[in-house]
């Protein structure tokens, strides 16, 4: 019995696929424990450091006493919405100075959601290649058609919506902004010329960016000031604030229809209300404090030749990049090593991941593992 997966799962340890959870002692603000060691810990979405801070979490639970309760019991449509989700909803339909939004359990609930609603029969969906697998997944889940062109190639792009667009009624062109892999920014302000020139909708995933770039940490459509030509804008709470959840803002009309269609929507029970209740505090209090820490965190990122927070390390093969992960981890950093699926066989990668109170000095050991290494190379 079982014995095709047993099979499957011996291969993928002799490719050094094979994944196993890690057990954790603590995490503390940049710091993880992990085997007796205290590390820095290069290997988090904590952009902001607000996850695991004690200092924050006694402000907050302060804050909150006993207003919030720590199970919702139900799906947003049934007894799941209190008034502190609606709350959440219209500030950050304020501050993206849009119509709706509407909350998600996680990113990956809103783009699976978003995408395999909106694409009905007879749509298209146009995404960047390295687009992640939420994503993805909505796109197959959908009743319309897709097309994936490749990484941030804006020519592509355009020959592939001149051969293809006039075949479709409603067509999104669908990308992150920040791309968690790779840390590279797309080209938004030549798709929004591309979205005006053929009759697109456009959907922007700020994942890594919401709580990083922007004059008020909303993203990099922000700090392009393209806020109102972006149709949707997805944001995660699990990253950078520190929170869980996701968000999807917009015209009145599509939030809407996802209240309707987004079957992951629909068909989940709500997060919890302390936990909305937490996200919607850091964002009114604790994000508008940290532009300084931002500002710098991207200046070190510069430095090792990153347009974003996230500086890929591409080593090439699996077995070598888990061997720089253990020599960087008798180093004092913890990193993990990313491989295919999740990148391109053969550009097997670490991805260190900054947060906002790490001192450049304290990656400098770092910096002299990786040059040790002859096929690491920063992709920048």
């Amino acid at each position: 019995m079982y014995d095709d997966y047993k099979k499957i799962l011996e291969d993928l340890k002799s490719h050094s696929h094979f994944r196993e959870i890690k057990n954790y002692t603590a995490k503390d603000e940049k710091y993880i424990y992990f085997k007796d060691k205290k590390l820095l810990n290069l290997s988090s979405n904590n952009y902001l450091n607000f996850a695991d801070n004690k200092q924050i979490t006694k402000e907050f639970l302060e804050y909150a006493k006993e207003n919030y309760t720590f199970g919702s019991a139900s799906a947003r449509l049934l007894t799941g919405t209190l008034p502190v989700y609606e709350e959440l909803e219209e500030l950050l339909t304020k501050l993206y100075k849009k119509e709706a939004t509407l909350l998600y359990n996680s990113g990956y609930h809103a783009n699976v959601g978003i995408s395999s609603a909106l694409n009905q029969k007879g749509d298209v969906i146009f995404s960047d290649k390295l687009n992640h697998a939420s994503i993805i997944d909505g796109m197959r889940l959908s009743e319309g058609k897709f097309f994936r062109f490749p990484h941030n190639d804006m020519e592509a792009l355009e020959k592939l919506l001149i051969r293809e667009r006039k075949n479709y009624k409603n067509a999104f062109i669908i990308t992150e902004s920040v791309f968690s892999m790779d840390g590279d920014i797309e080209n938004l302000k030549t798709i929004v010329d591309l979205k005006k020139k053929y009759e697109c909708n456009i959907i922007v995933d700020e994942a890594h960016a919401f709580g990083v770039f922007g004059e008020n940490g909303l993203g990099v459509c922000e700090q392009l000031g393209l806020l109102e030509e972006i149709d949707l804008i997805v944001g995660t709470f699990g990253k950078a604030i520190g929170s869980m959840g996701a968000f999807v803002t917009g015209s009145k009309v599509l939030i809407n229809f996802l209240i309707n269609k987004s079957r992951s929507f629909i068909f989940s029970t709500a997060l919890p209300p302390i936990n909305i209740a937490f996200t919607k505090w850091i964002i009114e209090k604790k994000l508008p404090q940290t532009k300084n820490k931002r500002e710098k965190m991207l200046s070190i990122a510069q430095n090792f030749n990153s347009s974003s927070h996230i500086i890929p390390v591409v080593v090439g093969e699996n077995q070598a990049t888990v061997d720089l992960c253990e020599i960087l981890f008798h180093n004092g950093y913890f990193t993990l090593p990313i491989r295919p699926p999740t990148v391109p066989v053969g550009t097997s990668r670490i991805r260190l991941s900054l947060s906002a109170d790490i001192e450049e000095y304290e990656l400098n050991i770092l910096k002299e593992k990786i040059n040790e290494m002859p096929l690491a190379k920063q992709t920048k």
